[in-house]
């Protein structure tokens, strides 16, 4: 794993903002690890192409190997976005995917970034004015939505074991090991991480490693009550549906999305460094709620009066525990579940679910065999309003 301190950095950059559509609040950790290489962005009004109004945009960036490719993805990932002519169209699906991997050839063409060894996971949220999320996501940072206090995935983890990522890894000429790409990366999806993209007789989706986003759509109804993006320093420390009834559980004591964001970093940071790398990465977390047309401070009844009414599941008996390091709260059955909510999502069928719920039975029992971690690497924050930088790669 990436090097660690000897006492965790738990200074939170934290800030928070609404208007009468929104409110959200985010907040960044450096933790355990030597650097922060997380990046985000978190803009209310984005500016666009169109010359639109309504539109919101909120992303995450987890760097590795340096903080220099996650830091460039927060300040312009979603001016790529914004500007690309199918925005103007309103096909921002293909927005997204032109505007990631548009950004990825522009670094790859930087005099400044084209030998940089870094690499970042992203993970945005473009939001419209007709209450319309899109979700585009490369690698494994996560976005989950509460929908009556259940977590419903609105990404897919992007991990080298999954059996179309490793179908591309190996036509490409690459290899997975110890569930990492070349041995190496443990992730398949990434902006950046050029060392991986070398193969000339291949276009940008088919490399070993691509920054070629899955996207999703969702429709924002009564039962939406809010989004959560965050880094794999939070998911791999709690599961889906812990992290969201934390939150929803901290609201209904009158705690506010600020603190709440801190304290699930809190609640996800290992009480030492010495028990392997969950809970000792940098992280970064992104609430945004949907008020659909209530107050902020409505919102915030609202949220509690159905965490009181007994709405939605609550936190499992592992999340109550008090270290992350007691438990793994991502199986394979979960992985299942989320594919074939997304699989109903996106209208696809569930081509490669089993092999990827077998795949990854298979690294759990390897991993539990030989003991060899499955970390990575990956962070660093930054964007138009919020911005920031740092962090540390595992390897």
């Amino acid at each position: 794993m990436g090097q660690t301190l000897s006492e965790p950095v738990r200074d939170k950059q934290t800030s928070s903002n609404g208007d009468r559509r929104l409110i959200y609040a985010l907040s960044e950790m450096q933790g355990w690890r030597i650097s922060m290489e997380d990046a985000h962005t978190a803009i209310l009004k984005l500016e666009n192409k169109a010359q639109k109004e309504g539109y919101s945009f909120f992303g995450v960036y987890d760097g590795h190997g340096g903080p220099n490719i996650a830091k460039y993805s927060g300040e312009h990932l979603h001016r790529r976005i914004s500007n690309e002519d199918t925005f103007v169209r309103g096909d921002f699906s293909s927005s997204i995917m032109n505007g990631f991997l548009g950004l990825d050839d522009d670094l790859k063409n930087h005099p400044d970034y084209r030998t940089d060894p870094s690499g970042c996971t992203a993970v945005v949220a473009l939001i419209t004015p007709e209450n319309r999320i899109y979700v585009g996501n490369a690698g494994d940072s996560r976005a989950v939505i509460s929908v009556r206090g259940e977590a419903r995935p609105l990404s897919n983890d992007h991990k080298p074991h999954n059996k179309d990522e490793s179908d591309r890894i190996n036509k490409a000429g690459g290899f997975v090991e110890f569930g990492r790409v070349n041995g190496n990366l443990a992730l398949s999806r990434a902006i950046g991480d050029f060392e991986f993209k070398q193969n000339t007789v291949l276009d940008a989706k088919e490399q070993i490693v691509t920054a070629h986003p899955e996207v999703i759509e969702f429709t924002i109804d009564p039962e939406t009550e809010f989004i959560v993006l965050a880094c794999d320093g939070i998911w791999d420390c709690l599961s889906s549906q812990d992290v969201v009834a934390f939150i929803r559980q901290d609201i209904s004591k009158n705690v506010s999305l600020r603190l709440a964001c801190e304290n699930l970093m809190e609640r996800c940071l290992a009480p030492g460094s010495d028990l392997g790398g969950v809970g000792c990465d940098n992280m970064t977390v992104i609430i945004v709620g949907f008020l659909q047309g209530r107050t902020e401070q409505q919102w915030y009844e609202w949220i509690k009066e159905r965490v009181e009414a007994g709405i939605g599941p609550t936190l499992s008996e592992e999340a109550l525990r008090p270290s992350p390091l007691m438990f793994h709260p991502f199986t394979s059955e979960d992985h299942a579940l989320d594919l074939e909510i997304l699989s109903e999502l996106k209208g696809d069928d569930l081509r490669g679910t089993e092999d990827d719920i077998a795949a990854q039975n298979a690294l759990e029992i390897e991993e539990d065999i030989s003991g060899k971690e499955d970390t990575s690497g990956k962070k660093d924050i930054s964007g138009k309003e919020d911005i920031s930088g740092k962090k540390d790669i595992s390897g």
